[in-house]
């Protein structure tokens, strides 16, 4: 049996403080071969996901702490639709579809998520980062992140 408390999540978001990808996640499934990958994430205000796309697999994640922007694109980068998810919101939890482009934004007190996702876990087919968007840790990452922060449909 695991119980996850809120303990947990404060330790991660202590984690994530001091972490230079202002994020940080703890494992739940016992291995990179289980059949179901499920993890919890905590993310700062300032943490960047770079845009992606899973081609083989959705993603579910429910937001336990917080609150997320999620944000899907077309091909080329075009903003097609955003969804607040978590506090305030409405809405607690998503799931993206395989082979949708989308990041998450974390709102401005940051955020946790559950995530689960089908295993096992491989990396070949895990993430496809969008080529339109910048690489985690650039220089060009933090103007980009300020500029999903403020992005309608149709940008």
């Amino acid at each position: 049996m695991k119980i996850l408390d809120a303990s947990l999540l404060d330790e991660l978001a202590r984690k994530a403080a001091a972490s230079p990808r202002s994020r940080a996640h703890h494992t739940i499934h016992a291995s990179a071969a289980d059949p179901v990958q499920r993890f919890i994430v905590a993310a700062r205000r300032d943490s960047y996901f770079r845009p992606h796309r899973h081609t083989t697999r959705s993603e579910l994640a429910t937001v336990v702490r917080g609150r997320f922007d999620v944000i899907t694109f077309d091909d080329a980068g075009a903003v097609l639709a955003r969804y607040a998810v978590g506090e305030g919101s409405g809405a607690f939890a998503y799931e993206t579809p395989a082979g949708t482009w989308h990041t998450l934004v974390p709102g401005e007190a940051g955020g946790v998520f559950l995530e689960v996702k089908q295993g096992p876990y491989d990396p070949s087919t895990a993430a496809e980062f969008a080529p339109w968007a910048p690489a985690e840790g650039s220089a060009e990452a933090t103007s980009y992140l300020a500029w999903l922060r403020g992005v309608a449909p149709g940008a």
